[in-house]
């Protein structure tokens, strides 16, 4: 097998370590800028692997956002089509007008060939899995509308293949070479797959769920505004309101709720050994979105069953969310 490849900023002195990600970040996936969010600390690990064609990179970081310009996508010398699948944080890809967002459990593709953008906007834990396109295409795939599409990952093929692509890389330094080349193509094989089923399944449910995934992707980057609203949704993603409720109907929370629960588990995350864990609770409040302390630390009790201050002198284990009929309504973020 091919030696793997590892790269860590553990080895960097501190004020180096943001070139030097960037750096290898470049180079490691062909062409592709980033940005750190204007943080001054970093740091970030990458460990990559081949399965025949198909390269598996597992990339630990913190929050930070990768472009691919008209000019670098130009200028690279391969083509792939490149799959995001986190274990932990999020990511939002945006090509062709598009934009799709992915967390654990499921995952998002696009094309190396034109210009894109990823913006992880947490911490974050992910899969890359790079496919040779010339070979993808080959079998018969249409690409260009599939890009950019939040795939899946709970049922279905999509999930077959997700857990394929994730213990393909887990197992890869037990395999022989024979067989990690077989594993690469079972695993060009499944997103085929995967892809032919997303390509036929063009319904008022898919579109739903495409407008789901945007709005999904837009909080995302917007989390940490007080300002955030439905009403400003709509505007930035050019549609009205009705849609924007519609794409939550069915669900647990409405999207309301979602964008609250989202905040929430910010400040869970926070509280818990995040980079603000040493702050006050009310500094933690207000970075991760809320403006009204007092709705916060209520609603905040109803989701663990605990206030902030309590929360944070608990052990991890002992301090697991509880869950409350009336949390959704509570936690309803005036439009």
């Amino acid at each position: 097998m091919a030696t793997p490849t590892h790269l860590s900023t553990d080895d960097v002195t501190p004020r180096d370590r943001a070139p030097a990600w960037r750096e290898w970040v470049f180079q490691h996936f062909g062409g592709l800028d980033s940005d750190l969010y204007g943080d001054t600390e970093f740091d970030g690990h990458m460990a990559s692997s081949r399965a025949g064609d198909v390269i598996l990179t597992k990339l630990e970081a913190n929050r930070h956002r990768v472009l691919r310009s008209p000019q670098l996508a130009r200028s690279s010398d391969t083509a792939y089509l490149k799959i995001v699948a986190p274990w932990q944080g999020s990511a939002a890809v945006q090509q062709e007008g598009r934009e799709a967002c992915a967390r654990n459990g499921g995952w998002v593709i696009y094309d190396t060939t034109g210009s894109y953008a990823i913006d992880n906007p947490e911490r974050t834990e992910h899969l890359i899995v790079m496919l040779p396109k010339d070979q993808m295409a080959e079998r018969g795939v249409r690409l260009n509308a599939l890009m950019a599409r939040h795939v899946g990952g709970a049922s279905g093929i999509s999930r077959v293949a997700l857990e394929t692509m994730r213990s393909t890389y887990q197992e890869l330094p037990y395999m022989s070479e024979d067989a990690a080349r077989g594993a690469g193509e079972l695993i060009m094989q499944l997103v085929r797959l995967s892809l032919l089923e997303l390509g036929g399944q063009e319904t008022a449910v898919t579109q739903r769920a495409a407008l789901k995934d945007r709005i999904k992707g837009h909080v995302a980057r917007h989390l940490r505004d007080p300002q955030l609203s439905v009403d400003g949704i709509a505007r930035a993603l050019n549609c009205s309101r009705r849609h924007l409720y519609n794409a939550f109907a069915g669900d647990t929370d409405s999207l309301a709720g979602y964008i609250q629960r989202q905040r929430l588990e910010a400040c869970v995350r926070e509280l818990r050994g995040g980079p603000l864990a040493g702050r006050p609770i009310t500094e933690i409040a207000l970075s991760c979105g809320f403006s009204n302390l007092s709705h916060f630390s209520r609603v905040f009790r109803d989701h663990m069953g605990m206030s902030p201050s309590e929360f944070r002198v608990r052990p991890a284990q002992a301090a697991e969310p509880q869950p409350s009929s009336t949390a959704g309504d509570s936690m309803a973020m005036r439009p």
